[in-house]
């Protein structure tokens, strides 16, 4: 008896590991504007860049590994994993990309997605090829696909321009592959879905919580993200990676 006893409490042992993993909670954060409010737009689409910085911080005193799509199968691997992502490409984005140069060292690493709307590429407040490309070799940005031209794909019929025309555009400019696409105001349907499949590995919504394996079907399609806000405070943002 004391045999059998013994030999559950080793299976329960062994066990913990992997459940622990299987309920991991992944954060996925979205941002749109880095930069000082100034009127125009939504002012909670805009997080100020001495917030953001406070933020980053807070990631990298707090042991978190910030990752890209491209390395998503990294999550079963590095200690709190999270995704840092911002949607439209505006050029204030280069403001993020200045606090993760600065803040990169030996240690920490920081990368980011910015998802781009292809056909608004080099407009007055939007990132140019160069930028786009200086991001990219940097090593420290992914620019991935927010579709062409920004339209509710659960509203259109024809898909090939704004996903593959969309995805086409940027690998030129980066030369590196586009494997994720951010849909416009997180609206998804299956149709969607299954145009997106066509290709891209990944679709994101905005449904607001942390990510975590549930084995549903098409889960890569439907990954969860949270907005980070202008009114987001530092104990706010906290709690949201942490689960809290």
């Amino acid at each position: 008896m004391k045999a059998i006893i013994m030999l559950f409490i080793c299976y329960l042992i062994l066990m913990l590991p992997s459940q622990t993993s299987a309920q991991q909670k992944v954060p996925i954060l979205v941002y749109h504007s880095i930069d000082e409010y100034k009127g125009l737009g939504s002012k909670e689409l805009y997080v100020t860049p001495e917030n953001f910085e406070k933020q980053m911080i807070y990631l990298r005193d707090h042991g978190y590994t910030l990752l890209t799509f491209e390395r998503w199968k990294d999550i079963e691997n590095v200690k709190k994993p999270i995704f840092i992502t911002f949607d439209d490409g505006y050029k204030n984005n280069l403001n993020a990309f200045a606090t993760f140069q600065n803040l990169t060292n030996e240690q920490f690493k920081p990368n980011g997605t910015i998802f781009v709307i292809s056909d608004f590429i080099g407009r007055s407040n939007r990132l140019s090829n160069s930028e786009i490309k200086k991001m990219v070799d940097s090593g420290i940005i992914s620019i991935q696909s927010h579709t062409a031209t920004h339209p509710d794909l659960t509203k259109i019929n024809v898909f090939e321009k704004e996903l593959k025309g969309s995805k086409d555009t940027i690998q030129k400019i980066t030369g590196k592959p586009v494997i994720a696409l951010s849909y416009p105001y997180g609206n998804t349907n299956d149709k969607v879905i299954a145009e997106t499949k066509k290709y891209y590995s990944f679709g994101l919504t905005t449904t607001p919580e942390l990510f975590t394996k549930k084995g549903i079907k098409e889960e890569l399609y439907l990954l969860p993200r949270i907005y980070i806000k202008y009114s987001t405070t530092l104990d706010e943002f906290a709690k949201i990676v942490e689960g809290k």
